[in-house]
């Protein structure tokens, strides 16, 4: 049997959202969180504004997706300079942070 990767999804509702921040975290989110061994999948983005169905959830300006290879490898992450360095250097525009992990 191969091993579980685990899914990693964030989502950040900001307190200035506007298009220059939301791009200023997306940016972060490549320059900071794409360094750390066991990493299989990365993607960073603003919430797609046209989808606003009852089933959507809107409330969050920027997703970040990352699948690794193992919980391992996820744990090694959330101890990482680098993973740590984006949280400082972020955290004072995040009015929430929502994090979702599977096993996938």
């Amino acid at each position: 049997m191969a091993a579980t990767r685990l899914a990693h999804n964030v989502f950040f509702q900001l307190k200035d959202a506007s298009p220059a921040k939301v791009h200023e975290l997306v940016e972060a989110c490549h320059k900071y969180l794409t360094v750390q061994p066991g990493i299989v999948f990365f993607a960073a983005g603003p919430r797609c504004a046209e989808l606003t169905r009852d089933v959507n959830d809107c409330n969050w300006h920027v997703g970040l997706h990352i699948v690794f290879v193992d919980k391992a490898a996820h744990d090694a992450y959330q101890e990482d300079p680098t993973h740590n360095r984006f949280i400082e250097e972020n955290k004072a525009n995040w009015a929430a942070v929502r994090v979702f992990d599977s096993l996938v």
